[in-house]
C-alpha cells in the first residue's frame, strides 16, 4: 500500500507500483470504440502508460493534452488509462483533437487498476486511481515508474518522456 495525498489529506492505494526491471502485469482494457485491448497488442515498441482520476478533472485534462504533444515524432505507444467510460474519453480527444495516444478504459475491470496498485482504497477519491506514469520497454520490462504524491499535481514529464528514449 502506497500513500499519497489529495490536497494535502493522505490517502491510500491498494498497492505499490511494479518494480522498475520486472515484466509489467498483463492487462485487458476497453477503449473507445468498446474494443477489449490488451498489453500484448502493443508489443514491440515502448509503451507510456499514463494513468490517472479522471479526464474530467482539470490536472487530468491538462496531462493527456501534455502528452498528447509529446507523443507527436515519438515512436512509442502511449497510453492513456483511467476509470472513465470510453464515451468520456471520445468525447474529450474528439473535442480536443488528439490523435498521438490511446485512450483505455477500466469499464469493465478494475483488475488492471489493483494489479498495478494504483487503485485508491479511502477518501473521496475511492475506487478510482492514482496518478502514475510507468514506461515499458518493447518487452513490457518496466524502466520508468512514478506515482504522483500530490493527486492534483502533475507528473514529471521530462523523466518521463526520457524514459522513453
Amino acid at each position: 500500500m502506497a500513500t499519497i495525498t489529495l490536497k494535502g489529506s493522505a490517502v491510500n492505494t491498494c498497492g505499490d507500483l511494479p518494480a522498475r526491471g520486472t515484466r509489467a502485469p498483463e492487462f485487458t482494457l476497453t477503449d473507445t470504440a468498446l474494443r477489449d485491448r490488451s498489453l500484448a497488442e502493443f508489443a514491440g515498441k515502448k509503451k507510456l502508460l499514463y494513468i490517472f482520476p479522471s479526464i474530467d478533472t482539470s490536472v487530468c485534462a491538462a496531462s493527456t493534452r501534455r502528452f498528447n504533444e509529446l507523443a507527436a515524432g515519438n515512436n512509442a505507444i502511449l497510453l492513456m488509462i483511467s476509470a472513465d467510460l470510453p464515451f468520456a474519453h471520445k468525447r474529450f480527444c474528439d473535442a480536443e483533437d488528439l490523435k498521438n495516444i490511446t485512450t483505455l478504459s477500466l469499464m469493465r475491470s478494475r483488475k488492471f487498476a489493483e494489479d498495478y496498485g494504483v487503485m485508491i482504497t479511502d477518501g473521496p477519491l475511492a475506487g478510482v486511481t492514482a496518478r502514475a506514469v510507468l514506461v515499458l520497454d518493447e518487452e513490457n520490462r518496466i524502466l520508468y515508474t512514478e506515482l504522483v504524491p500530490e493527486i492534483a499535481q502533475h507528473p514529471d514529464y521530462d523523466k518521463a518522456v526520457a524514459a522513453l528514449r
